[in-house]
C-alpha cells in the first residue's frame, strides 16, 4: 500500500521550547509565524534552537548529496574480515543467521585476488554465484561483486596472465544477466533495470579489452623453456592440470607440439580428473587400435565434472564455527584447532548458507 503522507526525507518541523515544553514553530511563509518570541522562551535560547535546526537542514542536505554519490561511488561500504562467524539460527547470545551475500561482503576477498594462490578460488566462487546465486544477494552485494570482478579484469589486463579464465566468467555472468534482465518484472535483480543494462555494457567493454591483449615476447635473452632437456619439459608439462592449456602450450613452437601430444601426458590427466569407472565408460580408440588418451579427456569433462585444486582455500572450524583462509589464525577454544578445520571448495562455501 502506498504511503500518502509526509514524505520521511523531509527535514521535519521546527520546535521551541517553552515554559509549558516543546511547541511547534511554524514558518513565516505558512502564514503562522509568533511575532512574540519571549512568550515561548528567551532570544538567547531560542538563537540556540534556531541554530540547532540549520544544523539539522545542513546535515539532512549532506546526507541527501551522500546518497547520490553513493549510488555512483565504487567505495565498499562493509568490513573486510579474515575470519566470520557462521550462525545458522537463532541462539541466546545471537539473533538471525549468516547469509551468502553478508559473507561475502565481510570476508576479505578483495586483497585475496592479489594472492595466486587464492586467485583461481575467488574467480571459481564468483562463476558460481553468477550462474546460480546472484538473485540471492543483497545490493550491497551485489554491487561488492562487480567492485570485486573489475579488480580482476583489471589485474588480468595488467600482467596478461589467466586471460581464457576470465573471459568465461565474463561470458557466464553476461548470459545470467541476459536472462535475468527479461525477467525484471518478477523483481529478481534489485536496482534500477538501467544500471544494469550499464553493468552489460561494461562486462562487453572488458571482453573486448580482454579480446584485444596481444601478449608481448619479454626482452629477456636468457634460458627459455625450448632450451631445457625434453625430459625436464615433460617433467613441467605433466604439472598442468587443464588440457586446453596443454593444448596452448603445443601451438607454441613445433618441438612443444610433439611433446605435447604425448600419450603418457593425457593419460596421467585423465585419471588425475576422473575414475577408473568414468574413464571405461569413454573409451575411444585410435586408428592404430590404441586408446586416444586426448580425445578421451576433451570428452570426459564435457561428461563430468573436472577435480578441482587450489592453492588455497577457505575452511570452516567445526569446533567454533568460524570461516577463515587457511592459514589465519582465529579465536579457537580446541586444543588442536588444527584438526577441526575442514577445507571448503567453492561450491561448499555456497552450501554453507543454504537453509
Amino acid at each position: 500500500m502506498p504511503f500518502l503522507g509526509q514524505d520521511w526525507r523531509s527535514p521535519g518541523q521546527s520546535w521551541v521550547k517553552t515554559a509549558d515544553g516543546w511547541k511547534r514553530f511554524l514558518d513565516e511563509k505558512s502564514g503562522s509565524f509568533v511575532s512574540d518570541l519571549s512568550s515561548y522562551c528567551s532570544k538567547d535560547v531560542y538563537n540556540k534552537e534556531n541554530l540547532f535546526n540549520s544544523l539539522n537542514y545542513d546535515v539532512a542536505a549532506k546526507k541527501r548529496k551522500k546518497d547520490i554519490l553513493n549510488s555512483k561511488t565504487k567505495t565498499q561500504y562493509f568490513h573486510q574480515e579474515k575470519w566470520i562467524y557462521v550462525h545458522k539460527g537463532s541462539t541466546k547470545e545471537r539473533h538471525g543467521y549468516c547469509t551468502l551475500g553478508e559473507a561475502f561482503n565481510r570476508l576479505d576477498f578483495s586483497t585475496a585476488i592479489l594472492d595466486s594462490r587464492r586467485f583461481n578460488y575467488v574467480v571459481r566462487l564468483l562463476e558460481l554465484i553468477a550462474k546460480s546465486q546472484l538473485t540471492s544477494l543483497s545490493g550491497i552485494a551485489q554491487k561488492n561483486f562487480m567492485n570485486i570482478l573489475e579488480k580482476v579484469v583489471l589485474k588480468v589486463l595488467e600482467d596478461q596472465q589467466n586471460i581464457r579464465l576470465i573471459r568465461e566468467l565474463l561470458q557466464t555472468l553476461y548470459t545470467s544477466l541476459c536472462t535475468l534482465v527479461q525477467r525484471v518484472g518478477k523483481s529478481v535483480l534489485v536496482g534500477n533495470i538501467n544500471m544494469w543494462v550499464y553493468r552489460m555494457e561494461t562486462i562487453l567493454h572488458w571482453q573486448q579489452q580482454l579480446s584485444s591483449i596481444q601478449i608481448t615476447r619479454p626482452a629477456f635473452k636468457g634460458l627459455t623453456f625450448t632450451d631445457l632437456p625434453v625430459c625436464l619439459q615433460l617433467n613441467i608439462m605433466q604439472r598442468l592440470s587443464d588440457g586446453r592449456d596443454l593444448v596452448s602450450l603445443g601451438q607454441a613452437a613445433p618441438d612443444l607440439h610433439v611433446l605435447s601430444e604425448d600419450r603418457l601426458l593425457w593419460k596421467r590427466l585423465c585419471q588425475y580428473h576422473f575414475s577408473e569407472r568414468q574413464i571405461r565408460k569413454r573409451l575411444i580408440l585410435s586408428d592404430k587400435g590404441q586408446l586416444d588418451w586426448k580425445k578421451m579427456y576433451f570428452k570426459l569433462i564435457r561428461c563430468y565434472p573436472r577435480r578441482e585444486q587450489y592453492g588455497d582455500t577457505l575452511q570452516l572450524c567445526r569446533h567454533c564455527h568460524i570461516l577463515s583462509w587457511k592459514g589465519t589464525d582465529h579465536p579457537c577454544t580446541a586444543n588442536n584447532p588444527e584438526s577441526c578445520s575442514t577445507s571448503l571448495s567453492p561450491q561448499d562455501f555456497i552450501n554453507l548458507f543454504k537453509f
